[in-house]
């Protein structure tokens, strides 16, 4: 029988994972400031980008990717080779995607302010299903290319996330009733993590990449 104590400590281990503050150590390690006390205060990668430049915002956008999937593939593979499957392997797989976007936004180290979960989102996606996740990615681009908003961007992508996650499952075992329920789940927590941009979107405040506001500050 497989333990039962093997789920929790992966939801540990994933939110563990997305605590990584890896925006706040970029900015601390090369210019010795607190990141959240710059710029839109977010520790992702368009604060860092406004703050650091773009080699140092790369980095952390990769690195913030990276802890989503590395929850989700780690969980898989101990969990699978323990034995579970079918809908309960998916549950906690996907609970251990959601425990690193909790980490994400609500760190342990830094007093539980932390991103927005876009680029750990977007990895915890490419670690359950790669083509929605690069879907997702495509959607994020193109609407960023028209209005270079990253926020609206970042909020059109996740609207579009359940959508796309139903396409999705007709090719690959059919219906997934948790990775359904992790689409909408980070559909509401990105437009609620959102909510100051939305406000500012429908006032028409909201600065474009290279105005050098720090309202667009969405990803991560």
């Amino acid at each position: 029988m497989p333990s039962p104590l093997l789920p929790p400590g992966l939801l540990l281990a994933g939110y563990l994972l997305g605590s990584l503050p890896c925006g706040w150590l970029a900015a601390r390690l090369l210019a010795g400031i607190d990141i959240r006390e710059e710029g839109s205060g977010s520790t992702g990668a368009t604060n860092v980008l406004r703050v650091l430049g773009k080699g140092p915002a790369l980095a952390v956008f990769l690195l913030d990717v990276l802890k989503g999937t590395a929850a989700v593939l780690l969980a898989r593979e101990v969990l699978g080779g323990a034995g579970w499957q079918g809908t309960e392997l998916d549950g906690w797989v996907v609970g251990a995607g959601l425990a690193a976007l909790a980490g994400h936004i609500w760190p342990v180290w830094l007093g539980w302010r932390g991103g927005k979960a876009v680029a750990t989102g977007l990895g915890m996606l490419l670690g359950l299903a790669w083509p929605v996740g690069l879907a997702c990615l495509g959607l994020f681009l193109t609407v960023l290319s028209v209005s270079r908003i990253v926020s609206l961007s970042s909020m059109v992508a996740a609207v579009g996330l359940p959508l796309l996650m139903l396409g999705w499952f007709p090719g690959h075992g059919g219906f997934r009733p948790a990775y359904l329920a992790l689409a909408v789940l980070t559909t509401v927590l990105v437009l609620w993590r959102h909510r100051a941009n939305l406000q500012r979107l429908l006032e028409g405040t909201e600065p474009r990449l290279g105005s050098g506001g720090s309202g667009g500050a969405a990803k991560g």
